[in-house]
């Protein structure tokens, strides 16, 4: 059974990575230089190299919807840079996730599949997907919403040690994005990690990087460059977190609601 998820970061790697694991075919799209910061646990990182492996499972990037089928026939995840879904048609998914995390709906519809699920704020269950999963940190992370939306954006990064808004490395200029330091690296409080054009980027609190934007991506002003892990050595930046996982376990519960019946 083929399963097409929008976006390839590390919110919808873990989302992959997990359907993967429970036999499903997997095909990915993404844009054609991908954004994401965690690129050592995202499938999207397939497009930079070749090919990219998270957790034992190999993701391939592939030109279009052919050469996506043929490497789900090795059982490969197949990256495809088409951000507008433009091959769902031609490979008719049996299921369509939108896990682009917009925080808005850049195009999904209820109609693209026969289940369609978003992921994360900017969908509702019942009007432009037939389910949507919780991705807000606490009590309801990765719960299956069969009617409405999931909880809106708070504008908050998660909490690690006290710490939310200070983790993260923006972009304070325009320009031609340039890393200083390589995700896993420590670094200290004031610390130049990145350069945009001849504008220094100097993270606020102490730890180890554990997202950080490709070299030559062009941002703008408040464009996430990276984020800095307060636990330093103690954090893990190369595997899927327990957010993706969580995130992950609902999409799979949504598409067995759908199809565990048939699957036997």
């Amino acid at each position: 059974m083929l399963i097409l998820i929008r976006g390839a970061g590390d919110i919808a790697t873990g989302i992959g990575w997990r359907l993967w694991q429970c036999g499903f075919d997997i095909v990915m799209t993404e844009i054609e230089k991908p954004t994401c910061i965690r690129r050592t646990v995202a499938f999207s990182t397939a497009l930079e190299e070749g090919s990219y492996t998270v957790e034992g499972v190999t993701a391939v990037a592939c030109p279009d919807a052919d050469a996506a089928l043929a490497a789900v026939q090795k059982r490969q995840v197949a990256v495809i840079p088409d951000p507008a879904g433009r091959c769902i048609p031609a490979l008719a998914p049996a299921a369509v996730v939108d896990a682009i995390l917009a925080k808005r709906n850049l195009g999904t519809r209820i109609t693209d599949a026969p289940l369609v699920i978003g992921v994360g704020p900017g969908f509702c269950a019942g009007e432009d997907c037939h389910y949507v999963i919780e991705t807000k940190r606490g009590h309801r992370l990765g719960r299956v919403i069969e009617e409405g939306p999931a909880a809106p954006n708070s504008g908050q990064p998660g909490n690690i040690m006290g710490y939310t808004g200070e983790r993260i490395i923006r972009s304070t200029v325009s320009g031609t994005f340039q890393p200083l330091c390589a995700i896993g690296d420590l670094v200290e409080a004031g610390q130049t990690v990145a350069r945009v054009g001849d504008t220094e980027l100097k993270v606020q609190i102490g730890g180890m990087i554990r997202g950080m934007l490709h070299e030559g991506i062009q941002v703008t002003p408040g464009f996430k460059c990276g984020d800095v892990d307060p636990r330093g050595p103690q954090a893990d930046c190369t595997t899927i977190s327990d957010k993706a996982r969580a995130v992950g376990g609902g999409v799979l519960e949504a598409i067995l609601r759908r199809y565990g019946s048939r699957m036997q």
